[in-house]
This record gives C-alpha cells, sequence and structure tokens, in this order.
C-alpha cells in the first residue's frame, strides 16, 4: 500500500514544488518551480535521493502533516521551528516520521521558505512534466488542509544525518551580471546602484522581490522606449518610480521595464530567503567571474552527500532513536536541538 502525508492543517503558502518546467518560455510559461532550489537539492542530499522529487514549500509558515506510514523526512531552507509528537527537531536535517505521528512546523524564524522533503517524494498529477504548483499562470494550487498527499516509493535509508549551510537567510551582498539595458544607465547610476542597501519589501511573493532604500529612485534616460521582450528569474526590473525589482521563479515571461542588472543564478536563493527588512546589497561581476561561480556552486551542489555528518542529539529526547546514528557519549549541542 502507497504511503500518505495528510496536511491536517496548512499554513497560507503551502505548495508542492520541484525544480519546475524548463523549456515553455516561447509559449510564456516561466520555469516556475521551488523559489529556493538549492534547499531542494539539500533536501535531496539528505534522503540520498534524486532533486528532481517535488517537496512541499512551506512560504513563511508550515503547518501540520501526519504520514499513514513510516516516513523518511528531511527540513531544509528558512528554519522553522518543528516538533513531532511534542519533541524538538532539528532543521538542516532528516528525520524518522512515524506512522500516526504528527510533524508540527512553525513560523520562520530566519529566510522566508521553508522545505518539507520526504523520502520517495511527493506524488501529485504531473502538468507540462512537472509537479509544481505555477499559481500565476493558474497550474495546481495552494495545498489546503484536510489534502491527502501520495508518497513514492522510498529506496529506503538512513536518517539523523545533517550539514552545515551558508547563511543565505539573512540578505548580505548579491552578484549580478550587466543585463540589456544596463548600458542606458549612467556611470553614477551604477555605481550608486552598487553602493546603496536595499531593504526587502514586505511586498513580495513567488513572482519577485520589491527593494526599498532611503535613496531616491534609479533612472534611465530613454526608458520608455524599450520594447517589451523576454525576461527571466533574477533580472532587476526598474519600475516607473525608480524601485528595483527582482524577479523569481513565477515571474511573467516578457516586460517592459528597463533591466539594471541580473542576479545569478547561484545568488537568487538569497533574494528570495531574505525576510522582510533584510539588508541586500549588489555587486557587478564579469561574464567570466560569473560563470565561475556558477560552476563552483554546481560543485558544491554535487558534493552535498559528502557533506553530511551525523546529527548529535540527546537520547532522552529522540523517539525514534534506533534511527539514528550515535556518538557516544555526545550531548547535544543547543542549536542542534533548536
Amino acid at each position: 500500500m502507497s504511503a500518505h502525508l495528510t496536511i491536517l492543517r496548512a499554513g497560507p503558502g503551502l505548495t508542492v514544488q520541484d525544480k519546475g518546467r524548463p523549456g515553455y518560455l516561447d509559449m510564456g510559461l516561466s520555469r516556475g518551480g521551488a523559489a529556493d532550489r538549492l534547499a531542494l537539492a539539500e533536501g535531496a542530499a539528505l534522503l540520498g535521493q534524486p532533486d528532481s522529487l517535488a517537496a512541499l514549500e512551506m512560504a513563511g509558515m508550515g503547518g501540520e502533516f501526519q504520514a499513514d506510514q513510516d516516513l523518511r523526512i528531511a527540513l531544509t531552507g528558512a528554519r522553522m521551528p518543528a516538533h513531532i509528537d511534542g519533541a524538538s527537531v532539528s532543521w538542516n536535517a532528516s528525520h524518522r516520521l512515524p506512522a500516526g505521528a504528527r510533524l508540527n512546523i512553525g513560523p520562520a524564524v530566519a529566510g522566508s521558505y521553508g522545505y518539507l522533503s520526504v523520502g520517495g517524494g511527493i506524488r501529485v498529477a504531473q502538468s507540462l512534466s512537472a509537479c509544481s504548483a505555477h499559481l500565476t499562470a493558474g497550474i495546481g494550487a495552494s495545498v489546503q488542509s484536510g489534502t491527502r498527499l501520495g508518497i513514492g516509493p522510498d529506496a529506503a535509508g538512513t536518517t539523523g544525518m545533517t550539514f552545515d549551510t551558508e547563511d543565505r537567510f539573512s540578505g548580505g551582498e548579491v552578484r549580478i551580471v550587466a543585463s540589456f539595458q544596463t548600458e542606458l544607465f549612467s556611470g553614477d547610476e551604477l555605481d550608486r546602484l552598487q553602493s546603496t542597501s536595499f531593504r526587502r519589501d514586505a511586498r513580495a511573493n513567488r513572482m519577485g522581490v520589491r527593494l526599498e532604500s532611503d535613496g531616491p529612485g534609479f533612472h534611465v534616460t530613454g526608458g520608455r522606449s524599450v520594447l517589451s521582450e523576454t525576461i527571466v528569474p533574477g533580472d532587476i526590473q526598474i519600475t516607473g518610480d525608480g524601485t528595483p525589482f527582482v524577479l523569481l521563479a513565477e515571474c511573467q515571461t516578457t516586460g517592459g521595464y528597463p533591466r539594471i542588472g541580473t542576479v545569478l543564478p547561484c545568488d537568487l536563493p538569497k533574494v528570495a530567503q531574505a525576510p522582510t527588512g533584510a539588508v541586500l546589497q549588489f555587486r557587478f561581476v564579469s561574464l567570466d567571474d560569473a560563470v565561475a561561480a556558477e560552476r563552483s556552486a554546481a560543485q558544491a551542489r554535487a558534493a552535498l552527500p559528502q557533506a553530511l555528518r551525523p546529527l548529535v542529539r540527546d537520547p532522552h529526547g529522540m523517539h525514534d532513536l534506533l534511527s539514528y546514528q550515535l556518538i557516544s557519549g555526545a550531548i547535544a549541542r543547543e542549536e542542534d536541538i533548536l
């Protein structure tokens, strides 16, 4: 009998996401998929399975979940407090979710998008060769309380593993390359872009993030003559009032606002995960440096399985003791329990 995960209580931004739908840009459909694709790769590495499998994306808040069979799960992305039958479990780690146990995931305390990956992946009907909900395009929908999701066959494996991750959940420097309209902006405007500290505005969703600052807006001569053309996630559009808007996974496919630059794909999770008010700063890099950065990021994703280590926890608080690789005499660190 196939396993199922029941959503007892769904957060307001709960969706099924995978790596999206490449190849439909000319038909007016952006790729979509997880807002933080690195978090999908991290969850897959923790469970020892392909990162093409679908997971649950939790925007700002998780929910309450229950399985009808024992499941392996992994929690990645924006840090959220999580408990299994009242016992605290670590983020950026894999765990065993026993049949009938209740997994509670609270609001994000760092970042914006958290991910619940399951051994075998979430199974929903595919549309255009993907499981991802693309809310802007009307493909799929948010997952509601009471939904019962199918789970694919799990090849089994260990749980109780974790890894160290760099902070991409509190803003910071974001590398960009020149875009089609960058040269239309004056050198002074481009310098000001790089010296300005932007704050992530509360107005943000899977389509994009609006940035605000204390200085004047950014303007370009002849901006109204820009033709509507293809745009992609990472493009930084400058709206009519001079405000930067960074496009994300569910952005439209064409637009006529001038683009002052484009965020490197490997840095885009830092923009997507920035919580409201987090400070972001842009820095132009050359195309060669951008290619090198993308290559390095790809190598780091491929090496994630080798970066795993056993999760050290206090045995007295472990409801699934036998599923963990224990280290004799060790006591859990506070950050591993929280």
